[in-house]
């Protein structure tokens, strides 16, 4: 009887999946030998023109994701209604379909008409609206981020969110420049590549033939990163080691620098003006230069109130240390940026500085030869910041040599 109940149900299932009037299925109450297991939750999804179903296998501590075919779909919930689930509910466009087993064993099938149910348009929530797609894609595979099947693996879904709003924020900040042509794009910083990776698989769709370039010190994560470019076949991707400050490149339109500790930001800087870079993008990470500044000079002002407690001075040094680097950039021709972004889980926010090249200023000798108003206006107005918060130097001016 419980056969024969449950092979009703699983026909039903079937037929409702190939008309395609299927809305979504629960499996509850298990009793089952795999551990923490609670429930199974199923809908239709459309992976690469296909038809699958995506399961969701909810843990008490976790959720598991995988996207069966539609045989797959169906061996698999039968055989978890003969081994473990008691209760099985099927929603279809005009029905509920509701399968129980008792405390005796004994297996019920009822039915509830519905009506006015919409039906699920079927797409991959995963998918929807990423410019870096997480099926098809080697080196998300190959980083950790998904699995062999293009599926987000749990502990990834933030870093996998990040890469997407990078590469998001980097699109529209492109679509800035004059010219649009990006040739030359070095990343100072580059880790493990994530994000490396994912700017040039961007570049790359929309038709920029770019010579992407990581620097990393990590010796081992240079090797990694080289290995999995060659393997998916990113020709114009390299990964080089050093460091941001004895990096040297003539060339670069677009420089980037995510979480360059203290002034290492500031070397990013330097190099990105120095080579008249197109587009600067760092996302600072510690600010000691400054604080020790403001700490050492004890400068007395209306803010000394709140200074005196370290985690405000904290902060005023990171916006002085940030507003400086942005008051730097615009002397030397740069449209800036200020903005405030979600990261990951380690790091749940982050100050992005943006310079954007929108006049040609030669530099000579890290010096300007004749100044603007406008520039001059800068420098009267950085001289007064470092005054005030009583800061003798900040270290992106020392190295270009505005005094």
């Amino acid at each position: 009887m419980e056969i024969n109940q449950i092979t009703k149900f699983i026909n039903h299932l079937r037929e409702a999946m190939q008309q395609e009037v299927f809305v979504k299925l629960s499996l509850g109450n298990y009793k089952g030998e795999e551990q923490q297991l609670k429930q199974i939750f199923v809908k239709p999804v459309v992976i690469k023109r296909q038809a699958m179903f995506a399961f969701t296998f909810r843990y008490q501590t976790k959720d598991i994701f995988k996207n069966f075919s539609f045989e797959e779909a169906l061996k698999s919930i039968n055989n978890y209604l003969l081994d473990g689930f008691n209760v099985a509910t099927l929603f279809t466009t005009t029905e509920e379909l509701i399968l129980e087993r008792n405390q005796k064993g004994v297996v019920k099938l009822r039915s509830n008409q519905l009506k006015d149910v919409k039906m699920v348009v079927k797409t991959h929530d995963k998918e929807k609206k990423r410019l870096i797609a997480a099926v098809d894609n080697f080196y998300l595979s190959a980083l950790g981020v998904t699995d062999g099947e293009g599926t987000v693996l749990k502990h990834a879904q933030d870093k996998y969110r990040q890469i997407n709003q990078y590469v998001e924020i980097l699109s529209s900040l492109i679509k800035e420049l004059p010219s649009k042509s990006i040739c030359d794009v070095v990343d100072m910083g580059s880790g493990k590549g994530y994000l490396t990776f994912a700017l040039y698989d961007y570049l790359q769709q929309i038709g920029q033939k770019a010579n992407v370039v990581g620097v990393e010190f990590r010796k081992d994560m240079v090797e990694l990163c080289n290995a999995i470019a060659q393997k998916a076949k990113f020709d114009q991707l390299s990964f080089v080691e050093g460091t941001i400050d004895s990096y040297e490149h003539q060339n670069i339109d677009l420089l980037i620098a995510l979480h360059a500790c203290d002034t290492a930001t500031d070397d990013a800087i330097y190099k990105g003006i120095k080579a008249n870079a197109e587009l600067i993008v760092v996302a600072p990470c510690c600010h000691k230069q400054v604080r020790r500044e403001i700490e050492q000079g004890k400068a007395k002002n209306e803010l000394s109130f709140l200074t005196k407690h370290g985690i405000f001075l904290e902060r005023q040094a990171e916006m002085v240390t940030d507003g400086l680097r942005a008051l730097i950039l615009e002397y030397f021709g740069y449209k800036t940026k200020v903005f405030e972004f979600v990261s990951d889980v380690h790091t749940p926010k982050n100050v992005m500085v943006v310079g954007i090249k929108s006049k040609k200023l030669k530099v000579k000798s890290e010096k300007l030869d004749v100044l603007s108003e406008e520039q001059n206006t800068i420098l009267q107005k950085i001289k007064e910041t470092k005054a005030y918060f009583g800061i003798d130097y900040h270290h992106l001016e020392r190295l270009l040599e505005l005094k």
